[in-house]
């Protein structure tokens, strides 16, 4: 698509001559002759095969096709600048790219962050939370936590912890008839028959109900006291303490593993991070 656009600095040279209404204040605030913005402004018609200003002495104005075209050149020429400025970003010594899952960055690493950030104060930690297993080797990421993941070219795999999934609700819904509780259901491990098969205890769960393919939306649904649902002990460790959750039952069943994936590469800048995150899953969840 590129080959079929004109020049950026006709285009700069427009903008700058439409926006101030004088090729010569165009000239004089990019630095140029005004015969070289004229001189881009008649190639940038030649190419558009019309005409985008009227000229009256020293002042121009747009013609209609001009305003069109102005609109469009000042949106892509912000765009532009912002896209370059935000690179600055990748240039920051001290960075990390964490990529985990919107779940465990909403209910597990926010709220510890407080603690992170004082303990490590000069890391610069970004946060790239997708729903994908990212690709670490084409992409610019130092480490990822998921409980999604497995291992990958040049990094190193460890599994931190084993999650455990137990059946849960807000306190309001106990006060139901277990028959009109709504059940919540998940996907992959967070599932009521996944439920059924390794604890085989019958809490009033149902095969209707509401469904979601986000853990953390399904944990937020049992805190607002939408119904029971079967949620992870690492995600939802907060919640609990907090007493928007209860168990139904003290039973609990193996729930998917967390894991680190860390690119060769970032080893050692990432290192504290890496023992924060061990040493944390570890105390939340012990053995």
């Amino acid at each position: 698509m590129l080959k079929h656009w004109p020049p950026l600095s006709w285009l700069r040279g427009f903008e700058a001559a439409a926006r101030l209404s004088s090729f010569h204040k165009a000239a004089d605030e990019l630095h140029l002759t005004q015969s070289a913005i004229s001189q881009q402004i008649r190639s940038l018609e030649a190419y558009l095969e019309q005409p985008l200003f009227f000229r009256s002495g020293r002042r121009v104005t747009l013609t209609d096709a001009g305003h069109d075209l102005l609109s469009t050149t000042q949106a892509m020429l912000q765009q532009l600048a912002v896209g370059i400025r935000r690179l600055g970003q990748y240039q920051k010594p001290n960075q990390l790219v964490l990529n985990t899952t919107p779940a465990f960055a909403r209910h597990w690493l926010l709220p510890r962050l407080a603690d992170f950030r004082q303990q490590h104060p000069h890391v610069d930690l970004w946060i790239f939370s997708t729903d994908e297993v990212p690709d670490m080797v084409s992409q610019t990421i130092d480490l990822a936590v998921r409980d999604d993941i497995s291992s990958q070219a040049e990094c190193s795999f460890k599994v931190l912890h084993t999650d455990r999934l137990y059946p849960a609700c807000h306190p309001s819904v106990l006060a139901q008839p277990a028959v009109q509780r709504t059940t919540l259901h998940g996907e992959r491990e967070m599932d009521w028959s996944h439920w059924a098969v390794e604890a085989g205890i019958d809490v009033g769960q149902q095969d209707q109900g509401l469904n979601f393919s986000d853990p953390g939306l399904l944990l937020d649904a049992a805190c607002a006291g939408l119904g029971i649902a079967l949620v992870s002990q690492v995600l939802s460790r907060q919640a609990r303490d907090s007493g928007l959750l209860q168990p139904l039952v003290e039973q609990t069943i193996r729930g998917p593993n967390w894991a680190l994936l860390t690119h060769r590469d970032s080893e050692s800048n990432a290192q504290q991070l890496i023992d924060w995150l061990t040493s944390n899953l570890e105390a939340d969840n012990p053995a």
